[in-house]
């Protein structure tokens, strides 16, 4: 907003937010790391999920805090490039993260006699990595197709953050290349997770249909209502950010649908987690007292 009198209220909402994002999933990283009972895949993802999304809100909030309170939305050519990169870099880290946890699920539902043979440490381990490794290869391509395009000075980006798809609109050049890039990447590390986290779901939901008792099929539904909760935020909110800068061309309406996933769903995580959770509520009630 560039109402003054709004700007207050605008920066005790986003620092509220941020503390709580920050807190809620750091509290989840302790817990996990401070209980041997959790010291499980599905837990080590969750610690590391919450640690990129501590990390992804981290790198978006803290400059727009500082420009609200200072009143100067000013950015160097450097910091937008760096928040391209670490932006994109830790939102490929939370969908592939989300697909591990829903093959995780999968295994622990569909063939649980070998859940401990297939989900093994070093395999846990080697999906991290291997997370880390993809989406730092996915951003620095496109950062490295970003540097060589002119731009004129005194730009204005109708956004709160600097993200790839605003800076390549106020290129001076042809951008035919990066979109092409862009669109490839997005349907490769998008629909591809995407579509491993229903396939994943799919096959769990028709083993948990077979067993025969209603309390064997509730635990087995609980196991997974956490992490499809946070499925359905993330993917939702997205594909709403797209629709909507698609649909209209109002810059105000596609930066309020990006606070969703940028701003409310890293908070909204913890919440999901530890409410729906019983061995996270006590593990968290274990490190609160």
């Amino acid at each position: 907003s560039e109402d003054p009198e709004l700007q207050p209220v605008l920066l005790g909402l986003f620092l509220s937010m941020y503390l709580v994002t920050v807190l809620g999933n750091l509290l989840i990283i302790l817990a996990v790391s401070s209980d041997s009972h959790l010291h499980t895949p599905m837990y080590f993802f969750l610690s590391n999920l919450s640690l990129v999304d501590i990390c992804f809100t981290s790198t978006i909030v803290p400059k727009m805090l500082v420009n609200i309170q200072t009143e100067n939305k000013a950015i160097t050519y450097a910091g937008c490039l760096i928040q391209v990169y670490f932006f994109m870099v830790f939102i490929c880290m939370d969908n592939l993260l989300l697909t591990v946890m829903a093959y995780d699920r999968y295994v622990a539902i569909c063939h649980p006699l070998r859940y401990t043979v297939i989900m093994h440490p070093r395999l846990c381990i080697l999906l991290i990595l291997l997370s880390v490794l993809i989406s730092v290869m996915n951003a620095l391509i496109h950062s490295l197709m970003v540097l060589p395009l002119p731009f004129c000075t005194d730009l204005k980006i109708p956004h709160f953050f600097c993200e790839l798809a605003q800076i390549l609109k106020l290129a001076c050049s042809d951008t035919l290349i990066n979109n092409i890039l862009v669109y490839l990447v997005t349907s490769l590390l998008g629909v591809g997770p995407l579509s491993g986290i229903i396939f994943s779901y799919t096959r769990i939901v028709s083993s948990i249909l077979r067993i025969p008792s209603t309390g064997g099929k509730y635990k087995a539904f609980s196991t997974c209502g956490s992490h499809l909760s946070v499925v359905f935020l993330f993917y939702g909110t997205c594909v709403g950010v797209y629709l909507s800068s698609a649909v209209s061309d109002s810059p105000r309406k596609t930066a309020v649908a990006s606070v969703m996933y940028t701003v409310v769903t890293p908070m909204m995580n913890p919440f999901i987690y530890s409410l729906r959770n019983r061995d996270m509520k006590g593990a968290l009630r274990k490190l609160t007292s």
